[in-house]
C-alpha cells in the first residue's frame, strides 16, 4: 500500500478533498482497502469438487483397492489446494460478479464505520477503491441519492477504475473527488450544514 500511496499523494488527496467541502455542505470520505475479502474458501472449494469426481474413473477402469483410492483423491485434493491458494490464482478463481458484491459489502461496511450515516444533513459520500478486486464504489447517504441522477456515480466509478488500471492510483482519486464535489457542489452548496464533521485525509485500510 506504501508504494501505491506516498506522502505526497496522499497529501494531495487530502487537498482535493478540502477544496471539494468548501464549496458544499456535503461531505466526502475516501477509503482505499488492499483488498475486500481473502476469498480463501475458493482454493478449498476447487479442490474439494474436483477431488470428488477422482474415484470415479478408478473405479470404473482400475482394480485399484478402496485405501489406494481414497489417498488418490486425498493427494488430488492437497495438490489442487496448493496450487490455487496463490492469492493472484484464488483471485483469479472467484467470478467478478462475486468479487463486486463483495467489494459493494465492504463499501457500506465503511460507510457506517466512517459515519457517514450521521452527518447533520444526510450529505455524506464515500468513495471506495479496492485493490485486489480492481473495483471502486459510491456509497451516498439518502439526502444526496434523494437529488443526484441516477447513474452519475457509476460513472465517476468507471472513470476512477480505469485511472486505477492505467496506474494513475492519486490522479484518478482526486479526479473522483472533485467530479463528486462537483455534484454535491449544484445539489447542496454552503449553508447551515457546513461543519467538517469527518476526516479530510485518504484512509488506507489493511487487508480483509
Amino acid at each position: 500500500m506504501g508504494s501505491i500511496f506516498s506522502e505526497t499523494d496522499e497529501h494531495r488527496i487530502a487537498e482535493a478533498i478540502t477544496r471539494a467541502e468548501k464549496a458544499t455542505s456535503g461531505e466526502i470520505v475516501a477509503v482505499v482497502a488492499a483488498e475486500s475479502s481473502t476469498y480463501l474458501y475458493a482454493p478449498f472449494l476447487w479442490a474439494s469438487a474436483i477431488a470428488l469426481f477422482v474415484p470415479w474413473p478408478l473405479i470404473v477402469w482400475t482394480w485399484w483397492p478402496a485405501a489406494w483410492i481414497y489417498l488418490a483423491q486425498l493427494a488430488v485434493f492437497a495438490i489442487v489446494l496448493a496450487a490455487t491458494l496463490p492469492r493472484p490464482i484464488r483471485y483469479w478463481l472467484v467470478p467478478r460478479w462475486i468479487k463486486r458484491a463483495r467489494v459493494h459489502r465492504r463499501a457500506v461496511e465503511q460507510f457506517l464505520a466512517q459515519n457517514l450515516h450521521t452527518t447533520a444533513g444526510r450529505t455524506g459520500v464515500l468513495i471506495f477503491v479496492s485493490l485486489a478486486e480492481r473495483h471502486a464504489e459510491i456509497v451516498a447517504d439518502a439526502g444526496i441519492e434523494a437529488r443526484v441522477p441516477q447513474g452519475t456515480w457509476q460513472e465517476i466509478v468507471t472513470r476512477l477504475t480505469s485511472a486505477f488500471g492505467a496506474g494513475h492510483h492519486t490522479e484518478g482519486f482526486v479526479s473522483a473527488i472533485e467530479d463528486v464535489g462537483g455534484h454535491l457542489a449544484t445539489h447542496f452548496p454552503p449553508g447551515s450544514f457546513d461543519a467538517n464533521e469527518l476526516p479530510d485525509h485518504l484512509i488506507v485500510l489493511g487487508e480483509g
